[in-house]
């Protein structure tokens, strides 16, 4: 198969999967930790609304959700390459850091998750997604 063709399919796969990762966990997480009663987390003016009255625990799942589905997502991606596979799995987290920064930029959270979110859940998964598929250089 064509290396550039292969590539390309790598990052489409990388964000296809980690973007399911992400999903899958976001949506299991009201069932996990119940949000307070009367908060809608289903439409995001809902979550604008009740923002004030999350607790911590309630950032638990949207953390794990952006940082597993950003590993799976450059794991998959690396695994897939046909060389460059460490700028390929970074390329696939830089995506969902894009993702996050639009994330927090519409729905704006407190300033501890913003930080924690930002500087652990994309880039550093990225590496590691990177590291779990062999390292390869």
């Amino acid at each position: 198969m064509n290396p550039i063709f292969r590539n390309i399919l790598a990052v489409l796969a990388g964000i296809v999967i980690g973007s399911i990762v992400n999903m899958g966990i976001i949506t299991v997480s009201g069932s996990v930790i119940p949000p307070p009663p009367g908060v809608d987390m289903t439409t995001m003016e809902g979550l604008k609304a009740s923002m004030h009255l999350l607790e911590p625990k309630h950032f638990i799942f949207p953390f794990l959700a952006h940082a597993l589905g950003t590993l799976v997502g450059a794991l998959v991606a690396a695994l897939i390459a046909a060389n460059n596979y460490k700028r390929i799995a970074l390329g696939v987290s830089v995506f969902f850091l894009i993702g996050g920064i639009a994330n927090i930029a519409m729905l704006p959270s407190p300033i501890w998750f913003t930080v924690l979110d930002l500087a652990v859940a994309y880039i550093p998964m990225g590496y590691l997604g990177w590291k779990f598929a062999g390292g390869k250089k």
